[in-house]
């Protein structure tokens, strides 16, 4: 690998933190769910005994739990137009507010409406309110911080950089579970936590969000919105501090190319199919089953009658296991191609899930079920973890990648949503917990890894080594020739 350019490390690392309040605000909610369960759910319902009840209680928690992803999916669907008429830079800045407001709205919702203390059950819908404002910074954060590491790196290199906001996520989601172990060790046990202790948890997101807005104000903007803006000088000022003044050159030489060739602009002008393939990328990136990994974690171990504490400690080992296999993920992504890692880890995946499932319906517990998890989060780790990102980052021409990415990352956070939302239900449903013993939906999810690999196979083109010049390129036989 070629020496990397220090200024284009450190863009790359400020960009990043994006991706680390990415996981840190989605991920913080695992550590929480009991507590929002009895905090905001519980006092609603007089007879959770009653089957139907009981029903209508997961449902709302589910809600609950997934309601950031109602964010994403606003900010994931207007990130198209953020990038394009606000920019690469503001529009992460606009992302950095969005997480701040959110930790401090939702770790006391409240305020300024009534002391801390008073019922919960009351302030639900301010709760849910300021996780949507989180999740819309989510929804920007995912799509930004990778296009702006796509279009700052150069090629040879790219999706090594791109994987690393991956990496980033990975780390924001360990971090938090750090941060939610030592609150829950802090108090004096789940009274406490269920009152006070999950405020903490939410607050401690501000300390990132913060430091990333901070920094936004030295990063530059990216050479191709510089470009697609007629800012020539501009990217030729950027590109000067990023790349050689020939590769500079080069660079600008093919995005003036890329920008003066006669197509629409509209989103399908490259063809249906390279949407559909970006579409699908997000919806397999999801159904697989990883965010009930990440958000219920928790929870499913409590299930297996693990203390609170033992629980979160169970899911540290689950982050780190997924932030070790991401690294293996940054260092192959370039070397053996995209395909390669997204097949074999969909089917690692696939067989675990399964595996997963089986040892529930047989009434296994402990052990199995663990090393079942963590087979399977080493898989999405070093597959379509961080190379779905990279993947989505290059594959769409320049005119079109703003509108593109955000039609794709929009359709990953509807899927994320249905998956978190339909969890509880699939898992505690009496009738399928009488039939499958929780087994059920870890089935399923092993299915669509199956899905996911007979995708990659035969319909997505293999992207290594291209510049997103090139990619341009490969599509241009569906769209309108250049005159």
């Amino acid at each position: 690998m070629s020496r990397l350019n220090p200024h284009v490390v450190l863009l790359t690392l400020i960009a990043t933190l994006g991706g680390l309040l990415f996981g840190y605000d989605t991920a913080v909610i695992n550590g929480a769910v009991d507590s929002l369960k009895a905090y905001f759910i519980n006092p609603r319902f007089a007879d959770l005994a009653n089957p139907a009840q009981a029903n209508a209680a997961n449902s709302l928690l589910g809600f609950v739990v997934s309601s950031a992803l109602i964010g994403c999916i606003v900010g994931g669907l207007f990130g198209g137009w953020v990038s394009t008429h606000v920019g690469r830079k503001r529009g992460l800045m606009i992302a950095a507010v969005l997480f701040l407001v959110s930790a401090l709205g939702a770790s006391a919702p409240e305020f300024p409406f009534a002391a801390i203390g008073h019922g919960g059950t009351a302030y639900m819908a301010n709760f849910v309110f300021y996780r949507i404002l989180g999740g819309i910074g989510v929804g920007l954060a995912s799509m930004l911080s990778p296009m702006y590491i796509a279009e700052i790196a150069p090629p040879k290199v790219r999706g090594n950089l791109v994987a690393w906001n991956q990496f980033a996520i990975i780390f924001g989601m360990l971090v938090i579970y750090f941060v939610n172990f030592g609150i829950s060790k802090t108090g004096s046990g789940d009274a406490w936590l269920n009152t006070i202790g999950w405020r903490y948890m939410f607050l401690s997101g501000a300390i990132p969000a913060i430091l990333f807005l901070a920094l936004l104000f030295v990063v530059p903007e990216t050479p191709r919105y510089l470009m697609l803006k007629g800012n020539e000088s501009g990217a030729r000022a950027v590109l000067a501090k990023l790349v050689t003044p020939e590769e500079g050159e080069k660079e600008i030489s093919e995005i003036r190319a890329s920008l003066s060739e006669h197509h629409s602009g509209k989103l399908f002008s490259f063809g249906v199919l390279l949407v559909f393939i970006g579409i699908m990328l997000s919806v397999f990136q999801q159904f697989v089953g990883i965010n009930v990994v990440l958000y219920y974690a928790t929870d499913i171990f409590k299930g297996m009658g693990l203390t609170t504490n033992a629980s979160l400690f169970q899911t540290i080992i689950v982050g780190a296991v997924n932030l070790a296999f991401t690294v293996v993920a940054i260092l192959s992504v370039d070397r053996f191609g995209r395909r390669p890692l997204q097949i074999t880890g969909a089917l690692v995946m696939a067989v675990s899930m399964i595996c997963l499932g089986t040892d529930f319906w047989l009434g296994g517990k402990g052990m199995v079920a663990l090393i079942g998890m963590l087979v399977y989060t080493a898989g999405f780790a070093v597959s379509w973890g961080p190379v779905t990102w990279v993947l989505l980052s290059e594959i769409f021409p320049n005119q079109i990648r703003g509108k593109a990415m955000a039609v794709a990352v929009a359709a990953q956070w509807i899927a994320n949503y249905l998956v978190s939302w339909s969890f509880p239900i699939l898992d505690k449903n009496p009738w399928l917990v009488e039939h499958f013993k929780h087994g059920f939906a870890y089935w399923i999810y092993g299915v669509m890894g199956i899905l996911a690999a007979l995708f990659m196979a035969g319909v997505v083109p293999e992207t290594n080594g291209r510049s997103l010049e090139q990619m341009q390129k490969l599509w241009q036989p569906a769209g309108p020739k250049s005159s």
